[in-house]
């Protein structure tokens, strides 16, 4: 029997006689509520197809800062989909960095790097994340109070050098989402008193850049480590398609795709060989996966236009597209291939199609 392979290694789930589902509807489960705050997310416990990228959706209320903490398995990527944020962050080498978000912007967080989120302003700021391991959870992450409230007062004395009494009313568990005042707007300087900024920053400003392509059925913005070299292993997408408009049948040589359906409503087709072909109707807030290298493809099925994030986990995208191949193979080969005559053959496309439009009627 042939075996799908991902890094070499066979996948027991994607060896079955059918595929699994790719589908998980993000927004309407449940996650970690703090008043207004919250966090949700889709991980291989939630969707186990989608092993090799995670993701949030996250909402932080005026006031309220997502903690102090880093990830020690995965890489951090966002986009800030309503509201305003600050994130603060300092890297392996000493260099702290504090940067304000709008909607449309996105940030990289490396892995191991020290970081918080905090709402700006008066209204909540809502944002998606992802992560470069399908296994990382977002609640198991390394917070500070946690870690401060489980060390010994002794050690944390010799450490920081003040009195064992000085944590007696520190947090004893993990917050997870700290409450106070609004930060200010101008952001101050850190405890240091001195801010070193990183050679490479961690705010890309995705939908203030004029499209990456656009095309007749809708535009794409994208972003990876060429435009932004500290996103090592990670690409993002914001993929608008009009009305009736497919993104036609593809492939990433290279790459899983995480998708969230911001608005509209899209089908999903997912080809995994040995005859094993599944549909999903990705509603907004719904999450999709396809595995590296399986064939697929998006339609808008809404008379509106649909908006998509998707990320890859790859700096640097790949795809072939199914008209670019095509394209790319001689005439008597299509001819054998599908046994179609040589008219037949010639009306197929002659160049990257990459979005198709609906046809007028």
């Amino acid at each position: 029997m042939d075996y799908p392979f991902k890094n070499n290694v066979p996948d027991p789930l994607l060896s079955g006689d059918e595929l699994p589902t790719f589908k998980f509807e993000l927004e309407k489960s449940q996650g970690r509520v703090d008043g207004g705050s919250f966090g949700k997310e889709a991980t291989v416990d939630q969707l186990p197809i989608s092993k090799g990228i995670a993701g949030v959706s996250m909402r932080v209320e005026p006031g309220v800062t997502r903690e102090l903490h880093w990830h020690a398995t995965a890489a951090e990527w966002a986009f800030v989909l309503s509201g305003r944020c600050r994130t603060t962050v300092i890297d392996p080498q000493g260099n702290s960095e504090i940067n304000d978000f709008d909607a449309g912007d996105v940030w990289y967080f490396p892995r191991g790097h020290g970081h918080s989120i905090e709402c700006l302003g008066n209204e909540p700021c809502q944002f998606i994340l992802i992560f470069d391991n399908g296994y990382f959870s977002e609640f198991g992450t390394f917070s500070i109070t946690d870690w401060i409230g489980h060390t010994p007062p002794a050690v944390l004395a010799k450490n920081f050098g003040l009195p064992a009494s000085a944590f007696a009313n520190f947090p004893k568990q993990e917050v997870y989402f700290t409450h106070g005042a609004p930060p200010p707007e101008i952001a101050p300087l850190p405890h240091s008193g001195m801010l070193r900024s990183p050679s490479n920053t961690h705010r890309y400003r995705l939908m203030a850049n004029a499209p990456y392509t656009t095309f007749r059925g809708g535009r794409e913005w994208r972003v990876g480590a060429d435009e932004f070299p500290i996103s090592t292993t990670m690409t993002g997408v914001i993929l608008d398609l009009d009305a009736g408009a497919l993104r036609e049948l593809h492939w990433h040589p290279t790459s899983d795709e995480w998708q969230y359906v911001i608005s509209g409503q899209v089908q999903v087709t997912l080809f995994g060989s040995r005859g094993r072909y599944r549909i999903e109707t990705l509603n907004a807030g719904d999450v999709g996966y396809i595995p590296q290298g399986y064939g697929h493809s998006i339609e808008n099925l809404g008379d509106t236009t649909a908006r998509v994030l998707i990320v890859f986990n790859t700096g640097h995208y790949q795809v072939i597209d199914l008209s670019q191949w095509l394209a790319g193979t001689p005439d008597y080969l299509l001819r054998d291939h599908f046994a179609q005559a040589e008219n037949i053959i010639a009306q197929f496309p002659r160049e990257d199609l990459f979005v198709v439009e609906k046809k007028s009627t």
